[in-house]
């Protein structure tokens, strides 16, 4: 069960992936076009406006689209073969299942207890899906149906017909079956969900009367799960879903950018959902401590190579907001270290929601320029002033207490191996020499080690992977390599959790999984 609830995590990672450049679009698009600004050069009249105003609108796709987005990207990660096609299918069969639901509302509304001639606006309970009017029901029913279809698909995609009935194979068959099955899908959404939505009022009110208690809470979960590699599960339904916010706390932070950037209130009195996306801050203040306690307390003849490490691996965390690698250095070595950070990243964003700093700063710090710093400084410095002080104070706060523990309890975090063979696992030089000395490139080599510490071809049960990580489950872990094998071949690492094996990749693990299949 673990190992399916942690490809689904990172499966529905896959959407995400495309908010950052949309983010950046939103954030110039944003700024260009906001009077207080950019002043008369601003105005709706003016042709500066105008073309900006279609770059922004093209910005917005991603966020307005979300649920789409959902359908087609699950299935890459968890169909088991062919998932283009099932992504095809998941789209048309997610449609099909809204005409469905439309259908059944506009006939018997008052049964169900909806009003659907209500219009569509935020609180109504109704969204357009591809201008089909019907329920609102987020990121949650798009997963509901997708994952609906990838079962259907990897049950009946490779079903043998008989010859005369060959042209209703493969995707068709399961296009059939699945039309047959929305139906009473749709029906059943139309009695439940009515009243699930009911229920996630009262969540929202109650979650956002936890105050400032509700984002430490959130925080410190949604580090301390980034082992087990549950941390998407938690957080999504907040960004991406209407949890605490109408579409979610992205999509909605974007559309009331103009509104946020017109006034000098304190962020958090302007849209106090946003709280949430706070997880942000122990990427580009905690990890410089970090790796700064990691630098000082390591041994003298070592600190050069470390400092090799540890630049490339902070540089990430800062500027993309992907921690696994300088976490998993240090988790695996003393997981009560990762416990302090999860405990001092809780901690920090809940100062700064104290001090009514809000927004979007759940990424790196070009995610957090694009949607806060550039379309909002000119009306909220002072905020972002007094958010840089908080986050070095949480710097220096991060370093000295991970200098202390280190060296109150001799942690052998890098640099401070008992050998000299140690510090090798977290050094790439033998690595690159031996891939130059070779006639294989470097990928296709990094990718057939990683096979081969997962036991061979024969050992693979199936195959996944998130922003960094390579997600794969085995069928005995026993024929596998240890996580200092994967750090001699190249890679930052592996989390292991009975057979399901998570190889820390970095940014390139879409490239690395697609290698990895064709050798598969």
């Amino acid at each position: 069960m673990m190992q399916k609830i942690q490809k689904f995590g990172g499966a529905m990672f896959t959407p995400v992936l495309l908010f950052a450049f949309a983010g950046v679009v939103i954030g110039f698009g944003t700024l260009f076009t906001t009077p207080t600004i950019m002043g008369s050069l601003a105005m709706p009249t003016s042709g500066w406006y105008k073309c900006w105003n279609v770059i922004l609108q093209g910005g917005w796709t991603v966020f307005n689209q979300l649920p789409l987005l959902f359908v087609v990207g699950l299935p890459i990660g968890l169909a088991k073969k062919q998932n283009a096609r099932c992504c095809m299918e998941a789209l048309v069969l997610y449609l099909t299942f809204h005409y469905f639901l439309s259908t059944i509302l506009s006939q018997w509304g008052s049964f169900f207890g909806v009003n659907f001639a209500a219009k569509v606006v935020d609180g109504s309970g109704l969204a357009m899906i591809a201008n089909i009017k019907t329920l609102d029901m987020g990121m949650m029913g798009a997963l509901v149906v997708s994952g609906i279809v990838i079962y259907l698909h990897n049950r009946f995609f490779d079903a043998e017909l008989p010859e005369w009935l060959g042209v209703f194979s493969g995707s068709t068959f399961v296009f059939m079956i699945g039309f047959f099955v929305m139906i009473p899908t749709a029906f059943l959404a139309a009695l439940i969900w009515p009243k699930i939505q009911i229920g996630m009022f009262a969540f929202q009110g109650f979650v956002k009367g936890a105050g400032p208690l509700g984002v430490f809470v959130f925080v410190f979960l949604e580090r301390a799960l980034i082992p087990f590699g549950l941390h998407h599960l938690l957080y999504a339904p907040f960004y991406y879903d209407n949890v605490v916010a109408p579409g979610g706390i992205y999509a909605y932070w974007a559309k009331s950018l103009p509104r946020i950037a017109a006034s000098t209130a304190s962020l958090k009195s302007l849209l106090p959902a946003a709280s949430f996306t706070a997880t942000g801050y122990s990427k580009i203040f905690g990890c410089p401590g970090i790796a700064l306690a990691f630098y000082v307390t390591a041994k003298p003849e070592k600190r050069k190579k470390i400092l090799t490490l540890l630049i490339p691996i902070t540089l990430t965390a800062v500027l993309c907001g992907v921690t696994e690698p300088i976490e998993f250095t240090f988790l695996f070595i003393s997981p009560p270290l990762f416990i302090v950070h999860a405990f001092l990243a809780a901690t920090l964003s809940t100062i700064m929601n104290l001090f009514g700093i809000v927004g979007v700063f759940s990424g790196g710090a070009i995610e957090m320029a694009s949607l806060n710093w550039i379309p909002l400084m000119a009306t909220h410095w002072n905020q972002y002033l007094l958010q840089l002080i908080i986050g070095l104070c949480g710097t220096c706060v991060y370093f000295v207490v991970f200098r202390f523990l280190i060296l109150k309890f001799d942690i052998k975090t890098p640099g401070r191996e008992d050998d000299e063979e140690e510090i090798k696992f977290h050094s790439k030089v033998e690595y690159r020499e031996r891939q130059n000395m070779g006639k294989i490139d470097k990928g296709t080599q990094l990718v057939m080690d990683i096979l081969e510490g997962l036991g061979g071809k024969d050992n693979i049960v199936d195959v996944t992977n998130c922003a960094t990580r390579l997600r794969v489950n085995v069928k005995d872990q026993m024929l596998c390599k240890d996580d200092p094998y994967f750090k001699s071949i190249g890679t930052h690492g592996c989390s292991v959790n009975g057979k399901s094996f998570q190889v820390i990749v970095g940014l390139k693990v879409a490239n690395v999984r697609d290698d990895f299949e064709k050798l598969l």
